[in-house]
């Protein structure tokens, strides 16, 4: 498929979804359906290059269809949305990286071609690097990974939270200090079929119930020697998290935009029925929500640019990302203020939604991590 189709098919689903938002927003869990639709869709493919059978280009050339795709699905499904966001941005990773050196050369060639002919076939990724205790910052992990039998293989054993698409995903990356090393360094769990209640070495300690992002099903899980297998070019993360140049936020950012859009289309058709009948303070309210969603747009586009730039897209993205998050916060509270009580109903969706936006604040990087990088820019 080419990106226009893609984006087209998600275009598609997603006004699908939107018919079904009252049933969706009150989800606390997800459906393999809905993955099965964005599979046919081709959305999988956005974690494939060209050259191996995927969409994907490069960071410059991709960013922007990948972030219209998660921003136009959100207008649907967030939730759904956030998992997917979760794939090009783990597999980033590898297609950024088209080469290493040897002797790592082969073995890291044959690891992205095993990766993305697992996409192709249907695997969907995600990540579960986070842990308790660290405030998001993976340096600091305690996870640890000692040696397995063969080559590449390690068995890990750590706490570990925030698993997006738990259940959904086939593969999953995180993060963990090999055993006789001092630096953490990325490793591939694989997810299918594997029982979560000790059995296999994976237990669920918390499933998610969040406010906000509800039906992410992003749970926390104990692992104790559960085999994975290390990224094949070893003690690169810190370079290639520096290669993927800002995606992660991106995609993020690009999710949180669409469902901040769609709040704003769906109060603007309530407050043009009753424009004339609204008190002072609800015109400036709905005022400033208009100009704040103006600005996310614009902080928004402002990002897309810098990565199609290549300039400074570290800085740029969590200036926006950070940005963003408080805007879209602002943005639903002023929402709810002028459409009124009925926003506490479990039969509107502005409530969910302005839960929904806060997640992005805390998405990585979370707020003391964005700020500490604005702080020393």
């Amino acid at each position: 498929m080419e990106a226009a189709t893609v984006h087209e098919n998600i275009r598609v689903v997603s006004d699908e979804f939107a018919m079904q938002r009252r049933e969706r927003q009150q989800r606390r869990e997800l459906v393999a359906a809905d993955f099965a639709r964005l599979r046919d869709a081709g959305f999988p493919l956005t974690g494939v290059p060209v050259e191996h059978g995927g969409i994907w280009q490069s960071v410059r050339q991709s960013a922007r269809p990948i972030c219209e795709m998660l921003r136009v699905l959100a207008h649907g499904d967030s939730s759904v949305a956030l998992v997917c966001a979760m794939h090009p941005v783990v597999l980033n990773f590898w297609m950024a990286t088209a080469q290493a050196p040897p002797p790592f050369d082969k073995a890291w060639e044959e690891q992205r071609r095993s990766i993305f002919r697992r996409v192709c076939e249907g695997a969907w990724w995600g990540t579960i690097a986070s842990g308790p205790g660290i405030g998001g910052e993976l340096s600091k992990t305690r996870a640890t990974a000692r040696r397995g039998s063969s080559d590449g293989t390690y068995l890990f054993t750590g706490q570990k939270n925030f698993g997006s698409g738990s259940g959904i995903t086939s593969y999953m990356i995180t993060v963990a200090v090999p055993e006789g090393e001092t630096a953490p360094d990325m490793f591939v769990l694989d997810m299918r079929e594997t029982e979560w209640d000790g059995s296999a070495g994976v237990t669920l300690t918390a499933p998610w119930d969040g406010h906000g992002m509800a039906a992410t099903q992003s749970h926390a899980f104990s692992f104790e020697e559960f085999p994975v297998t290390r990224m094949a070019w070893p003690g690169q993360f810190p370079r290639l998290a520096e290669a993927a140049g800002g995606l992660g936020q991106c995609c993020f950012t690009a999710v949180i935009v669409g469902v901040a859009e769609v709040a704003l289309e769906t109060a603007r058709q309530q407050v043009t029925r009753r424009r004339d009948d609204l008190r002072a303070y609800e015109r400036v309210e709905w005022a400033r929500a208009e100009l704040e969603g103006w600005l996310i747009q614009q902080a928004y586009e402002g990002m897309l640019r810098a990565m199609e730039a290549a300039q400074d897209t570290g800085l740029r993205c969590v200036q926006a990302k950070t940005a963003i998050a408080e805007l879209a916060e602002s943005v639903l509270r002023r929402i709810c203020r002028v459409i009124g009580g009925g926003t506490f109903s479990r039969s509107s969706p502005f409530g969910y939604w302005l839960e929904d936006v806060r997640a992005l604040g805390f998405l990585r990087p979370p707020w003391g991590l964005a700020y500490d990088r604005l702080f020393g820019a």
